[in-house]
């Protein structure tokens, strides 16, 4: 277990390193840069200063070299946008996406979970119904599902249509929690669509082999063959996706935060893109891809502790 932690953290490590340093290569190499913002008027000294205090007037191999030697100390350089320090402002916008994220992905698997195990286990018109409904959550995008549900919030009022918190808010937690639902919701529904589908499959699989046969004609009740035969063994084609879902709530929290206006990595980075924040780019492309890391890391491991035939482990 040891090497297997050790190799899946070392390749980690080069996807974050990779991505990162990708992201900032082809920001600086786009049409356009930094010094736009300093509006038609700006002298050629004040463009020239600008340049040099973010690095733009080096080579690109030279500017990547001492950001990447930052970096590595934690140190993202700064914000030309916000003229603040990048950390601070990647991980609070990281904070809010993983507010997001895990709340998502609890709802997710509660609800995929529990819906698969009903469809695969039973026949009839309701689990028909789920079926249905899985395959249209799993064909519509993020950003079509947060349009769809922040019209249902302005049209009936149940939920705020968008931000993190209220300007007339007496209590930050109540205020926070009313703002969660509709971009959770969003992120939520095409993951659960997807769990459901592949514990259905699974657990019908399963339910036709030869053991759970001998406990039904042992005369085990058709819940007990469920829940303490079959779906044990089942729950394995969750596990081997569970890293990937959550690297996709990641990036379908892109398209949600900015239907939502919810001030998280995915906002930040279209910002940054639109601003053409080279460092800030980089920040949040290397944020992003550690947490894609950290939850392809997780999926690992969770299917190896399920199935110890997993060759890597051994």
């Amino acid at each position: 277990m040891v090497r297997f932690l050790a190799r899946r953290l070392f390749f980690c490590a080069v996807l974050v390193v990779m991505t990162a340093s990708s992201a900032l290569l082809l920001t600086r190499v786009a049409p356009g840069d930094l010094t736009l913002s300093l509006g038609p008027f700006a002298t050629a000294r004040e463009i020239a200063a600008e340049r040099s205090r973010f690095a733009l007037d080096r080579p690109i191999a030279v500017q990547w070299g001492e950001w990447a030697g930052s970096a590595m100390r934690f140190d993202f350089g700064e914000s030309s946008l916000y003229r603040v320090p990048v950390g601070p402002l990647v991980f609070q916008a990281a904070a809010h996406t993983a507010v997001l994220a895990i709340g998502a992905l609890l709802v997710a698997t509660v609800a995929g979970v529990g819906l698969g195990i009903v469809t695969g286990s039973q026949r009839g018109a309701l689990p028909g119904l789920i079926r249905m409904a899985s395959i249209g959550a799993i064909s519509l995008p993020s950003l079509l599902t947060s349009l769809v549900l922040l019209f249902i919030a302005a049209r009936t009022g149940w939920f705020p249509t968008g931000g993190i918190s209220s300007v007339d808010a007496s209590n930050h937690w109540t205020d926070l929690a009313g703002h969660l639902p509709l971009p959770i919701l969003a992120l939520a529904l095409p993951v659960a669509a997807t769990f459901e589908r592949l514990q259905s499959a699974a657990l019908a699989e399963q339910l036709h082999q030869p053991f759970v046969m001998a406990a039904a004609a042992r005369g085990v009740s058709k819940r007990r063959l469920v829940l303490r035969h079959a779906w044990p063994v089942s729950v394995k084609a969750i596990t081997a996706v569970y890293g990937l879902a959550a690297g996709s709530l990641l990036s379908g929290s892109f398209a949600v935060e900015i239907v939502t206006a919810w001030p998280g990595l995915g906002r930040l980075t279209y910002d940054a893109l639109y601003a053409r924040d080279i460092y800030l780019v980089a920040g949040c492309v290397a944020v992003g891809a550690a947490v894609l890391s950290a939850g392809m890391l997780l999926g690992d491991v969770l299917l190896a502790l399920s199935d110890p035939r997993v060759p890597d482990v051994r």
